[in-house]
């Protein structure tokens, strides 16, 4: 028996990425998946190309119709969520001198009440249905420290860690766990982002950044998002049932805690 059998799951930001590869994983344990993404033309290819087991599933995280929504669908096409795992998030960086009001509220309002307002209509569906449920943050080593370029970045991944702690402590008379995630760098389209910022405010080659991050992992590389997958599917699995409130680091052994 796969450790996923018979769940169902809901995963923002999955239509590439890290996202992408949690989806993947959880179908090769057994369980159906919503890949909910914004580009809802990536997110119905990355659908296809898993299998019957995965429907695509249009997300605005900073539109509470948009999450409704994309609750409703995934409920109508499974019969429920078991697991939700909050994944979409956008990166900045700028000296604090330089930034930008709009660019703050943009962030925050992807990666905090994203995260928020998506973990409270999935957790109101769960409570409804009386049958617990696991729900799974994506944090950041970011959150764990602060950054002399990434100050906003880094207050989101904070408060992920913050908000994870107070809603399992809200949720668990429901049955319903909530954890985390703290990655470390992930190499991919992502981390190809951050690099353009650091080149920018740093004066470095395009690439230079990314290869001195990667260099500077106690592992001896960047992760893949194939690293982070069994993080995922643990603390989904009944082998977690008794993990509560926790943020998990999955860096390489960049943070120790």
């Amino acid at each position: 028996m796969k450790r996923l059998d018979g769940r169902a799951a809901l995963i923002t930001g999955a239509a590439r990425g890290i996202g992408l590869a949690f989806a993947q994983a959880y179908v090769r344990e057994g369980a159906r998946v919503a890949i909910a993404d914004i580009d809802t033309d990536r997110a119905r290819a990355a659908a296809s190309e898993i299998g019957e087991a995965a429907i695509a599933v249009e997300l605005d995280v900073t539109r509470q119709e948009s999450i409704d929504a994309a609750v409703a669908e995934t409920v109508r096409a499974f019969g429920g969520i078991d697991i939700l795992i909050n994944n979409a998030a956008v990166f900045t960086a700028a000296p604090i001198v330089e930034i930008a009001r709009e660019d703050y509220a943009r962030v925050f309002d992807i990666n905090v009440a994203g995260t928020l307002f998506t973990m409270q209509a999935v957790a109101r569906h769960m409570i409804a249905r009386g049958q617990g449920g696991r729900i799974i943050n994506m944090a950041s080593q970011a959150g764990r420290r602060g950054e002399p370029l990434v100050a906003v970045y880094c207050a989101t991944k904070a408060a992920v860690i913050s908000l994870t702690q107070s809603a399992a402590l809200n949720l668990i008379e429901h049955g319903i766990t909530v954890n985390a995630i703290a990655p470390g760098v992930v190499d991919g389209e992502h981390w190809d982002g951050v690099d353009a910022f650091f080149a920018k405010y740093e004066n470095k080659a395009p690439g230079q950044k990314k290869r001195e991050v990667g260099a500077g992992v106690p592992f001896g590389r960047m992760a893949t998002p194939d690293d982070l997958t069994g993080m995922a599917v643990f603390l989904a699995s009944d082998e977690a049932r008794y993990i509560v409130a926790q943020t998990y680091n999955v860096d390489g052994g960049q943070w120790m805690s």
